[in-house]
């Protein structure tokens, strides 16, 4: 795919996902922007499909949805709540020792800055930048592995890591589409452009695409 049509890319995928479900954390989101919700859901939805991600988000939350709450929550307890998204007892510390620092550290407010965020204890560059953008609005690229296997398969980037797609793409995508990118992409990786064996024969970039690495497909 040549540099020129990503935004066609942009455009196609913008229509097709009309009629997919969306991230969970972009759901999230569209309700009210708050960044402790996109913080810890992102941190939940490590390893874990959508799906359960939302029913575990719902649950913590309607127990607590505030550093200051949170921590009144023993670690069994979230890990309760929190079952059965992936590492769920891992994940259940994790957001204890988020909600302590944001109360010590930064007054029960998650900071809007990547690298002050990638400090924090379960958080990587995926979750990190999702906060930036999404519970934020600042310019970043979230790089998951839809995103990573997309830009790769489209012949975009050609990279081995999420962490080189994301500077690849940092590059060279126009940052009017950087925030967009991610959603469009992960909701086209969960619907059509899977991993193994692509929906190619219904796919809006088919034209387009390079199909790297793509061996068998639909």
């Amino acid at each position: 795919m040549k540099d020129f049509q990503v935004h066609e890319v942009i455009e196609k995928l913008t229509a097709a996902a009309r009629g997919w479900n969306v991230p969970i954390v972009t759901d999230i989101t569209r309700r009210r922007r708050d960044p402790f919700k996109v913080l810890i859901t992102t941190v939940l939805s490590l390893r874990t499909k959508d799906e359960t991600t939302a029913l575990a988000a719902e649950r913590l939350f309607a127990a607590a949805d505030t550093p200051q709450s949170m921590v009144r929550l023993s670690a069994e307890r979230i890990a309760g709540l929190i079952y059965p998204v992936g590492f769920y007892k891992t994940k259940a510390g994790n957001i204890i020792d988020i909600c302590r620092r944001l109360i010590d550290e930064y007054q029960d407010r998650v900071p809007d800055d990547l690298e002050q965020l990638l400090t924090f204890k379960g958080v990587g560059r995926k979750t990190a930048n999702l906060v930036v953008t999404l519970g934020y609005g600042k310019p970043g690229i979230c790089v998951d592995t839809h995103v990573h296997r997309i830009s790769n398969r489209l012949g975009y980037v050609s990279t081995r890591t999420p962490e080189q797609t994301e500077f690849a793409l940092r590059e060279k995508l126009p940052a009017k589409y950087w925030i967009v990118y991610n959603d469009l992409l992960v909701a086209f990786g969960q619907n059509l452009c899977k991993p193994i064996s692509p929906f190619c024969s219904k796919c809006p970039l088919n034209h387009l695409c390079s199909r790297t690495r793509v061996k068998h497909s639909r």
